[in-house]
């Protein structure tokens, strides 16, 4: 690589860097593309595609030290080094994806198109607090190693944050807090999250973790004294009457974590007694993994008085994102309480290095040991729902909350977040399960579908044939996987409903020998003050509302329409009046013509109907002399006619209407579908001479309405663009709006 990229101590850095991922990943990477790499980067840097970025820091040091972290602290090899590594000219367009994946597989094409995909939806603004934030997670959860890989990034990017600009370190360190460290929590890379939450906590919450550190830092000596006065009995003992080979550590516990604890407890630091935590390490075979554990166990509560309540045991009933421990707190020296863990040396690598250390353990190679964790996360992201708030309100829930574990009657064992009832876990053994049930029997009593579950519960779903979900339903449950179901299966039944409506009352027009027309129906749902053409058939589907009643309706409206449309039509006395000379004379006058050179003339688009260009349109004389310009299907024109028909002027547009641009606002009504409010925006940003001004969305029982106020330059460009989001699938209806 060219020398004068790097300064002396950044050589020093990537030789050592180098040497220690080399090290790690040479049974996995073969030379030649090592070289590979090697290559890419030089031409890229000698091309000027690698340019330093806006802390001025080398990008080939920071993704070897991000690669390092990968490797060292997550146990990942080949494609995720690589990958790092190729990120940035991939970013710049040296190379592409593709052109990657053709010299280093297709793990690595997948991984980078991950990569990319997440820092466009970064480079939108705000993306955690927006619709966005959901695409995003969806785009890391395609490939779990773009989770990891974005983690350790951010934390390579965190412990040298204070070299970054000032305005720049807030976002930072908040995105850290509130999304990275709880995907390293779920992923179960608990030195990572931890590490995470106390550099974040350092540059938010500066004051408070400088004021931890230093009492930490007063009470050190008496602390680490403390440690070795409980650790070495414990050492003694276990040498004494067992064969066990183990190692003893003492750790003191983050500063994030004791200010969680302080606010939580609300009492001072001094009165904290748990700053630190023993554990207890063992090197065994993995058949005898839990006995050795229990047996330490019980020697500690031989020793010492343990407190039972806070027994935690994740030996028996792993955590889902797979770790294995048993926790105890006991009374030390001086009525002090003090945490001990115990743990086989694989546990404990499972514990710091999360889901990707089973892939050491079962012998994968090849880094695809994450089905079960991707589909865990999948369920969380899958939903259905627009509002990103109440998107992240349901991620967290389901990261944090404890679980119950409850047993099928046939003794297996599932897991299921605190507060879950019966419905849920129904809907989590299978969806027509949950579909179907009326109650269980847990421990042989009944119980409703609302039941909340408690930890060792045994559980019989009851089922009934003629059972269906309820909209209520979604209020009995706590899962996101349950609640999707439920609306799925709500919105499936509706739409068959609707669709029986719509046959059932075009089969008694054509009994009583009446032609349905679509039009005419239309204005027979908006006079019934339905929302939506669905809600119409639904309510006839299900019988709420009959069917004559609305044909009478549609018979009306059919009579009314044919007598507007008759041109011989007589009209009474009382309703004929006599054209005065003025009116007359007024239908008599040269038409006014619209266009941008005319002068002399103060004239002005109507607000009640904002008129275009190309729209049917007349002039109304305004007492001040100036005229309005109004649609002919203006609300008011009927009034401005029939009452002043002498100051009504007829109009036209002329010329052209190059360089002219008209907001519209538009009425959308559609299916709440994924991805669909997106289409359609994404749909009007490749109509040229369109942009988009303005837009806002309503969600409400699996239908969307929205209101798009857009920027065109006539009436046949926007007839063009209704037509065009009219096809977009999942829209059913758009409305231009007076």
């Amino acid at each position: 690589m060219p020398e004068a990229f790097f300064t002396e101590k950044e050589r020093v850095q990537v030789i050592r860097l180098y040497r220690t991922i080399r090290r790690l990943t040479r049974d996995h990477t073969p030379v030649e593309q090592v070289n590979a790499v090697r290559r890419i980067l030089t031409e890229a840097i000698e091309q000027g595609h690698l340019p330093r970025t806006t802390n001025y820091s080398n990008p080939i040091v920071r993704n070897l030290n991000t690669a390092a972290v990968i490797c060292t602290e997550m146990g990942l090899r080949h494609a995720s080094v690589i990958s790092t590594m190729l990120y940035d000219v991939v970013v710049s367009g040296h190379v592409t994806a593709e052109d990657a994946g053709k010299t280093f597989g297709p793990s690595v094409e997948a991984i980078l198109k991950g990569l990319t995909r997440a820092n466009e939806l970064y480079d939108r603004n705000a993306a955690i607090e927006t619709e966005n934030f959901r695409n995003l997670l969806l785009s890391f959860a395609q490939d779990g190693r773009v989770i990891l890989i974005m983690i350790a990034d951010r934390l390579n990017t965190m412990r040298v944050l204070k070299h970054y600009p000032e305005n720049a370190i807030e976002k930072i360190a908040r995105e850290a807090s509130y999304l990275f460290a709880p995907l390293a929590h779920r992923m179960g890379l608990y030195a990572i999250k931890t590490e995470l939450e106390d550099l974040s906590m350092k540059y938010l919450q500066g004051g408070i973790y400088q004021e931890i550190a230093r009492k930490l830092d007063e009470t050190k000596a008496s602390r680490e004294t403390y440690i070795k006065d409980f650790i070495e009995p414990v050492r003694q003992r276990l040498e004494e009457t067992t064969n066990l080979k183990f190692d003893i550590k003492g750790r003191t516990k983050s500063i994030s974590s004791i200010w969680n604890k302080l606010k939580k407890q609300k009492i001072p630091f001094e009165d904290i007694y748990d700053l630190f935590a023993i554990r207890i390490i063992l090197d065994t075979d993995l058949a005898e993994e839990k006995a050795a554990c229990w047996q330490v166990y019980s020697i500690i509560t031989d020793m010492y008085t343990p407190n039972t309540a806070r027994l935690k045991d994740w030996l028996s009933i792993p955590k889902s994102n797979g770790y294995e421990s048993l926790h105890i707190t006991v009374m030390g020296q001086e009525g002090r309480w003090v945490e001990v863990q115990i743990r086989t040396r694989r546990m404990d690598e499972i514990a710091e290095r999360g889901l990707a250390a089973h892939w050491k353990y079962k012998g994968i190679r090849s880094e695809s040991g994450l089905d079960e964790m991707l589909t865990r996360i999948r369920e969380i992201l899958e939903s259905q729902e627009s509002n990103a708030v109440r998107l992240m309100d349901d991620f967290k829930m389901d990261l944090y909350a404890d679980e119950v574990y409850v047993f099928t009657p046939k003794g297996e064992v599932h897991k299921l977040p605190k507060g879950a009832t019966v419905l849920d876990f129904a809907y989590s053994i299978h969806t027509n399960l949950g579909n179907k049930c009326v109650g269980a029997k847990v421990d042989g009593k009944n119980v409703p579908i609302r039941y909340a579950l408690k930890s060792g519960d045994q559980v019989q779903i009851q089922t009934g044939a003629n059972q269906t979900p309820k909209q209520d339903w979604v209020n009995y449950v706590c899962t996101t996987k349950a609640r999707n179901k439920i609306r799925q299966t709500l919105k499936e039944a509706a739409l068959k409903e609707a669709e029986f409506g719509k046959e059932n009352l075009k089969r008694r027009m054509k009994n009583r020998k009446i032609d349905y027309d679509e039009g005419l129906l239309m204005k027979v749902i908006k006079k019934l003050k339905f929302k939506t053409v669905t809600d119409f058939f639904a309510e006839i589907g299900a019988e709420r509302l009959d069917v004559n009643p609305v044909i009478d309706l549609y018979l009306e409206v059919e009579k009314a329409e044919r007598s507007a449309n008759d041109p011989g039509e007589s009209r009474s006395a009382e309703s004929f009046v006599v054209e005065t000379d003025v009116e007359t004379k007024s239908t008599k006058e040269d038409v006014m013509l619209i266009d941008q050179q005319l002068t002399g003339i103060d004239y002005k688009l109507a607000k009640c109907c904002n008129p275009i260009y190309g729209d049917d349109v007349f002039g109304f004389v305004a007492t001040t002399g100036g005229i309005k310009i109004h649609r002919t299907d203006c609300p008011n024109a009927a009034q401005m006619m029939q009452r002043f028909g002498y100051r009504i002027v007829k109009a036209r547009w002329a010329g052209k209407a190059e360089g002219s641009h008209y907001p519209v606002t538009l009425q959308v009504v559609g299916n709440d579908d994924i991805g669909i409010v997106t289409n359609i925006t994404s749909m009007i940003s490749k109509e040229t001479a369109v942009s988009l001004r303005s837009i806002s969305i309503d969600s409400h029982d699996g239908l969307f309405k929205g209101q798009l106020t857009v920027m065109v330059s006539d009436s046949r460009q926007l007839t063009t663009l209704i037509k065009k989001i009219k096809s977009v699938k999942g829209v059913k209806q758009v409305d231009r709006s007076l």
